[in-house]
């Protein structure tokens, strides 16, 4: 587990903003399809004839799916999506309910057979979640784990109101509340669960619900185990320990010492007397918990141990790892057998009747024969060996070239996932960003529209940016990352409205060419179009034709007038241009760090006009409502315009020049055209024509008022450090490429004759 800034643990984040963050994930590919790792596998068995067995992924991409299960093929029949960062692990909790963990510090309840409706978020984690255990006979018992060194066990049926309600019914009052670590404190409404498991009232306050803590963990978790019955909770992390708890009340039983590494994966049998752990150090241990201490230990993978399964009767042990192998180990016997070998680490296990699901750091899935009703049968293959009791002892063996083949060349099936990008790079025109995937592909999206408009294929990234170079400078209003093996788009305020284009760049019809566009208001119409259609549907128009962003005091709406500005250059409507227009095909996620509910995320042609609008920033309505965007700064660019040397023609000017930053070239020769005046003029006879100097340019300036030269028209060349520079250019562009200078920008210009 790779500690990387998450995209939505606003618990510990190091981003201290006033304001949420507007986030918006892109996807070119099939949604039934993983982008990333998978990190959680869980499998429901039909409850009924004939039905189909489940299997479910969650993955890195921040989602899971549902899988129905045939015998040569798994088909894609629900995707659940809320988390907002890299789901870490999943659990099936009684006959239906789905549970998952998250690098968002939550965990969220689904209906495992439904359309993937999330029912409900936990949040009392102070840190990344990333490891879940259940009891199979105790449908009520989660336990989970984070970074932050806690373990939480959760009863389920505490529950009293479902995620799309609580926000209605939870007092103001209690956002303001804290956990022990000093960190906001999500509330859910749950019912609370004392020490000796017993249910008692809610809340009265904040219907609020602390799950217990098992305390004693000082750093990391990363390894949970239960028992069938939920009487007993084995833990490990990077403390090296297994630590043994009682979950009805959060106590320590005991602490198991031995290995040498991180403890990664951990299994108890149904009584909960024998526990087996994996460990970074290589090595698979049994303990016996009734005695206390380990009573075998298994040298078999040659590094990491990361996941485990146990055959129904606890006889045999499956293992993966970081060395890209699968293992089989008869625990008495001590043989052991390499069943594969894989291109990608192995994350997670799920055995399923005589097969075994094999997930990895890459986005598919491979099912794997495992003869889980009877693993010994495997060993009649042969070429087995025998598992030592030191972790040297198999790193030698590996280094001596000896290796054991497999046993199975190719999976009996494979679900396969989409390559995740790894490689990105924003382009100067700051709508196309360059990326690259695990395929080594390469194509060029329009972040704007969501969409990929050229697919280059397989070839040098770094050629295809340096072909791609504009010298072009537009302010960067939008940050990217790519954590989730796709693009996700970040947008903060004010620096989000801080780019401008006019409309005749943007091949706006019937829009006038000098109108500027905001890209980032154009952008929050497009994604919430879907969204203003369906609340409108729902709650209408106001009758003064301005509508409240519900839940704002008068107060708070007279602070927020006398901090915005209203862009009067565009009419007030839900109107979207054909460049900010989103695909319904394939469409993006927004993610929002909502209120008392925590982070969400949801498709936009999900979105439904029911959400709690208090979950989305504030200033994200103020713009697509209200039409109000933040006061900018730094959209004016201030310079000199002065004849170049040797020249003999000036203009009359008031010193220093002001004009917005995207103001072309051209616009300042029409300007230098207009003032113009000559020691000599070409036509003495053309006495008409007087200007007046002014000390801001604007972009309607010279649409009328130019002098009439009936003869010879002057040409006018402007430059910059003596280069000459484009009539297209921008001021912003020749500041960044050109001036390459803190001060005020100076301007030449100089008058070529005989055009």
């Amino acid at each position: 587990m790779h500690r990387v800034g998450s995209t939505g643990n606003t618990n510990n984040s190091s981003r201290l903003r006033k304001e949420k963050r507007l986030t918006y994930v892109l996807s070119d590919s099939d949604d039934t399809k993983h982008c990333a790792g998978i990190n959680g596998l869980a499998t429901l068995k039909s409850s009924v004839s004939n039905g189909p067995d489940y299997l479910f992924t969650g993955s890195r991409d921040g989602t899971l799916k549902r899988w129905a299960l045939a015998e040569d093929a798994a088909t894609c029949s629900a995707t659940f999506e809320s988390h907002v960062d890299w789901v870490n692990d999943a659990v099936i909790v009684g006959d239906r309910t789905l549970v998952s963990c998250s690098s968002d510090a939550t965990l969220k309840t689904w209906d495992a057979l439904s359309d993937g409706a999330c029912t409900k978020t936990l949040s009392q984690h102070s840190d990344y979640v990333t490891c879940l255990a259940a009891a199979e006979k105790n449908s009520n018992i989660v336990a989970s784990g984070g970074l932050g060194g806690e373990v939480f066990i959760w009863n389920l049926e505490a529950s009293i109101t479902p995620i799309s309600k609580f926000h209605e019914v939870m007092d103001d009052d209690c956002s303001n509340g804290v956990n022990g670590s000093g960190n906001s404190l999500i509330m859910t409404g749950l019912h609370t669960i004392s020490s000796n498991n017993n249910l008692s009232s809610p809340t009265s306050h904040c219907q609020g619900y602390i799950p217990i803590a098992a305390k004693g963990h000082k750093e990391s978790v990363y390894a949970l185990a239960m028992n069938e019955g939920g009487t007993l909770l084995v833990s490990g992390g990077t403390e090296k320990v297994v630590r043994v708890w009682d979950p009805r009340s959060g106590s320590k039983t005991m602490k198991l010492r031995g290995h040498t590494d991180n403890i990664r994966a951990l299994l108890l049998d149904s009584t909960g007397r024998f526990c087996l752990s994996g460990s970074s150090d290589s090595m698979i241990r049994l303990w016996d918990l009734g005695q206390q201490r380990c009573v075998h230990s298994y040298a078999v993978h040659t590094d990491s141990v990361w996941a485990l399964a146990t055959s129904p009767s606890f006889s045999h042990v499956y293992s993966g790892g970081r060395d890209l192998s699968l293992y089989l180990t008869d625990l008495q016997t001590r043989e052991s057998l390499l069943l594969c070998t894989g291109e990608d680490p192995i994350l997670q296990l799920a055995l399923h009747d005589d097969s075994i699901w094999v997930a990895s750091t890459n986005s598919s899935v491979h099912r794997w024969p495992a003869e889980g009703h009877y693993p010994q049968k495997i060993f009649q293959k042969g070429n087995s060996f025998l598992a030592g009791n030191l972790s040297f002892s198999r790193a030698r063996v590996s280094l001596e070239g000896s290796s054991p083949a497999p046993v199975y060349k190719k999976p009996t099936l494979t679900i396969a996932g989409t390559p995740g990008i790894v490689q990105h790079e924003v382009l100067n025109n700051r709508r196309h960003v360059l990326t690259k995937d695990t395929a080594g592909s390469v194509k060029l999206w329009e972040i704007t529209r969501g969409v990929v408009i050229k697919d280059y294929g397989k070839v040098s990234f770094d050629e295809i940016k340096e072909e791609l170079f504009e010298m072009v400078s537009i302010p960067a209003w939008f940050t990217v990352d790519t954590r989730l093996g796709s693009l996700s788009i970040h947008m903060d305020t004010p620096q989000c409205f801080s780019a401008e284009m006019y409309s005749a760049d943007l091949n706006i019809a019937n829009k006038p060419e000098d109108d500027k566009v905001n890209l980032a208001r154009e952008t929050l119409k497009g994604l919430l179009a879907h969204w203003l259609v369906r609340r409108k549907q729902r709650v209408g128009s106001q009758a003064n034709g301005e509508i409240v962003v519900p839940g704002k005091e008068s107060s708070t709406r007279s602070l927020i007038h006398s901090r915005i500005e209203v862009d009067c250059s565009t009419e007030n409507d839900a109107k979207v241009y054909p460049p900010f227009e989103f695909s319904f095909v394939s469409p993006p996620s927004i993610i929002t760090e909502g209120t008392r509910g925590g982070p969400w995320r949801k498709k936009i042609t999900d979105l439904d006009g029911t959400e709690n609008e208090k979950d989305f920033p504030s200033w994200c309505l103020d713009c697509v409502l209200n039409n109000r965007m933040p006061a900018r700064e730094n959209t004016k660019c201030s310079f000199f315009l002065q004849p170049f040397e040797g020249s003999t023609v000036q203009i009359h000017t008031q010193g220093k020049l002001s004009a917005p930053r995207i103001l072309r070239i051209h616009k300042v020769i029409n300007y230098v055209i207009e003032k113009l005046v000559l020691d000599k003029p070409l036509d003495s006879s053309n006495t008409e024509g007087s200007f007046t100097a002014g000390s801001a340019l604007g972009d309607g300036s010279f649409r009328s008022g130019l002098r009439s030269w009936p003869k010879l028209k002057p040409s006018i060349e402007i430059l910059c450090n003596n280069q000459m520079l484009s009539p297209e250019m921008s001021l912003a562009t020749v500041r960044a490429y050109i001036w390459k200078k803190t001060d005020d920008l100076i301007l030449n210009y100089r008058v070529v004759q005989g055009r």
